[in-house]
């Protein structure tokens, strides 16, 4: 994967979960982005590593905690950041950012080094 690529993927995953918490719009899927650019497995761990990978769990941590709720001053400060959601969306939005890791750690996983199980012909 080129670097113009790796950093487009870092611009898109933020924008990504911009526009799913300020307009509520889930359209990206890094999956098969990763797919079609033919990503190496190190640079998907070197998203999976970043401070966007880590943004989009912060985000989706700091959701649950809103959805939770609370009376501390952690809460407050959440409820603050957040009162514009409703916990139906804000579980979405959670969903929606979890997904992202996920296909990220998937394409991880399915391109780890190894032999490849031949199929057998009959």
């Amino acid at each position: 994967m080129s670097k113009p690529m790796t950093d487009d993927i870092y611009a898109l995953a933020e924008k990504a979960m911009d526009v799913a918490i300020m307009e509520k719009r889930f359209l990206f899927k890094l999956y098969p982005l990763l797919q079609h650019s033919k990503a190496t497995r190190k640079a998907t761990l070197e998203f999976l590593e970043s401070t966007t990978a880590k943004a989009l769990e912060e985000t989706a941590h700091d959701l649950e905690e809103y959805i939770k709720g609370g009376k501390d001053s952690d809460h407050t400060q959440i409820r603050e950041a957040y009162h514009f959601l409703s916990k139906p969306e804000a579980r979405k939005i959670v969903k929606y950012l979890r997904g992202i890791i996920e296909d990220a750690k998937k394409y991880e996983w399915e391109h780890r080094p190894g032999r490849r199980k031949k199929s057998i012909a009959k």
